[in-house]
């Protein structure tokens, strides 16, 4: 009998026994009888979630009003770059034949808007977002830096195309006597994104926190200066700015956009009758339709 060299030896694992491979193990047996109770237990509840989800829907109502075509005067007057900076209104009136109890949500739809890109996915700063260095910029190609070489906030090509179109909701209470239905901006966002994913550097000042660096070059406004009525909503904790953050999936997609304060004259919902949308057209060079 030959007696192994002291070099392979050394080689050899620990005589123990997970590495021997000598752990107890169990090994799960389904017999038929098993398996079609799953498969047959599972069915019935998917079904039942699937009635449950389907009655839920027909349940909703909704309502979707296209500004597209009726906004696009708008739409050429701001292609042009001399016309960047200049207001355009339009005005969509409609009917609400039926009344719309509870919540009521609005949201905005876009069409052929590709933010599943990789390259424009990639084009932000986490480290900007959540207040730890507003000046961090590497990563936001090509929204990095002004031509005067000083750093936006927030960069890259996500936050530069957000959307901002400002929508009013009126209500005609008669022929003579409009009022605007009071919409809140807060509460649009995922937990997870409001209180962890952003958030705006420790200073109570947000101007003197973003001192020394600009605007991104589609936005008419700074960070901190987005919701003068609101100024905890303002700099990255913006609801608006969050919503848009979160990049979507497919190249048609809405967001959330408002949600209905339900007070006064619309403490049950949206009462039918006549409305119209005022729309501040902000948006360049892109095709979307709203949705309510």
């Amino acid at each position: 009998m030959e007696e192994t060299p002291q070099h392979c030896l050394s080689r050899l694992p620990d005589n123990s026994a997970l590495k021997q491979q000598e752990l107890p193990a169990h090994r799960l047996y389904f017999t038929a009888r098993r398996v079609l109770f799953v498969f047959f237990t599972t069915g019935i509840f998917c079904l039942c979630m699937g009635i449950i989800l389907i009655l839920s829907a027909r349940s909703t109502q909704e309502i979707e009003i296209n500004y597209t075509r009726i906004c696009a005067n708008c739409a050429k007057l701001r292609e042009n770059a001399s016309n960047f900076d200049k207001e355009c209104t339009c005005s969509i009136p409609f009917y609400l034949s039926g009344k719309m109890m509870g919540n009521v949500y609005m949201y905005y739809k876009l069409y052929g808007f590709y933010q599943n890109l990789y390259r424009y996915v990639r084009s932000r700063s986490n480290r900007q977002l959540v207040g730890k260095d507003v000046k961090a910029v590497e990563d936001c190609a090509p929204f990095k830096m002004s031509d005067n070489k000083t750093p936006i906030v927030p960069c890259g090509a996500i936050a530069n195309s957000m959307f901002n179109d400002t929508i009013i909701l009126s209500h005609n209470i008669n022929s003579s006597v409009q009022i605007k239905v009071p919409m809140l901006k807060s509460g649009l966002t995922w937990w997870t994104d409001k209180y962890v994913k952003f958030q705006n550097p420790s200073s109570k000042n947000l101007a003197d926190e973003f001192r020394g660096t600009t605007k991104p070059p589609n936005w008419p406004k700074p960070i901190y200066d987005l919701d003068k009525k609101d100024p905890r909503n303002n700099g990255f904790l913006n609801d608006d700015f969050i919503v848009w953050m979160r990049a979507a999936a497919f190249p048609t997609f809405k967001k959330l956009y408002g949600r209905l304060n339900r007070t006064h004259h619309f403490i049950e919902g949206l009462p039918a009758g006549n409305y119209s949308f005022n729309i501040i057209y902000s948006i360049l060079s892109y095709h979307f339709s709203f949705w309510r």
